[in-house]
């Protein structure tokens, strides 16, 4: 009786572990790998990356890691030197998305001002705010032309202007672009008289932002080139000597391989605190 008493004990205690893992804690990380994925597809967007998600940018992710790692292992023959190229790989492409990411968002910072400036030659001229921004896919900068267009597209199929906006949003996936269309939204949602006032007074503050940050950025350039030249400086001259047989033979060894491990470490922990202390306030898209 005492045994058949246990045995109902552990299955009653399976049973309870069961309906308590089968919760709400599934469906949440389901979520939270989603959400992460959401926001490596706008990563995307904002680097001017169309038709890549965030899921195919992980698989591409992982084919550079096993790529890189196979090719060093075949030409260092060292497992511990390979594995840690293979890891380096495996953040390359983030890390390249971003910089085009921060390359573009430069870009676009420059030309909102003139977006505004041919929206507000259009106001005084007479056209309606969609006719004017639909002449965006004409008029406007090359790099925002065929977004504008997309945007005139929609407009003239739906009617609908705040749905045409809110696509061109999305295609645009810009900081800067989400403040000025949401103003667009509002100067037409609430109407009045003032939308040419607006259009200068938005125009003036971007290119002050603009002028602002550009200083900011050519003083921060030094710090950012300094820590990427600081951190892999040692990886180079590490695979120079990986042709060398008792380099080798030392970095295979287990104290060989925690001192890979451990000046990884501290080169990603040193450049993330480089790249902390000379980071500029990133603008987020609060108004998604």
């Amino acid at each position: 009786m005492a045994a058949l008493g246990a045995f109902l004990g552990l299955v009653l205690g399976i049973g309870i572990l069961l309906c308590w893992r089968s919760g709400r804690r599934a469906p949440a990380r389901r979520r939270r790998f989603a959400g992460w994925l959401d926001r490596r597809t706008d990563v995307l967007r904002q680097a001017g990356i169309d038709g890549v998600t965030g899921g195919q940018l992980l698989a591409i992710q992982l084919g550079a890691a096993v790529f890189t790692f196979l090719l060093v292992l075949l030409t260092s023959r060292s497992f511990s030197i390979a594995a840690c190229f293979g890891v380096f790989a495996f953040f390359g492409p983030v890390a390249v998305v971003r910089r085009s990411r921060n390359r573009r968002q430069a870009e676009l910072r420059e030309v909102w001002p003139e977006v505004v400036d041919h929206l507000t030659s259009a106001v005084r001229a007479g056209m309606s705010l969609p006719e004017a921004v639909g002449a965006l896919g004409s008029r406007g900068p090359e790099q925002l032309r065929p977004a504008f267009a997309r945007f005139a597209s929609d407009y003239r199929a739906s009617g609908r202007f705040s749905e045409s906006l809110d696509a061109l949003r999305e295609a645009l996936a810009d900081p800067v672009g989400d403040r000025v269309l949401e103003s667009l939204r509002m100067a037409r949602e609430v109407g009045g008289t003032e939308l040419g006032t607006l259009l200068r007074t938005l125009s003036a503050f971007l290119r002050e932002d603009a002028r602002t940050r550009a200083e900011l950025e050519t003083r921060q350039s030094w710090t950012i080139n300094g820590a990427r030249l600081a951190v892999a400086a040692p990886w180079i001259v590490l695979l120079m000597l990986a042709t060398q047989s008792s380099t080798l033979s030392a970095y295979d060894s287990t104290s060989g391989r925690l001192l890979l491990a451990i000046g990884a470490a501290l080169c990603f922990g040193a450049y993330r605190l480089m790249l902390r202390i000379g980071r500029l306030p990133v603008e987020k898209r609060v108004l998604r």
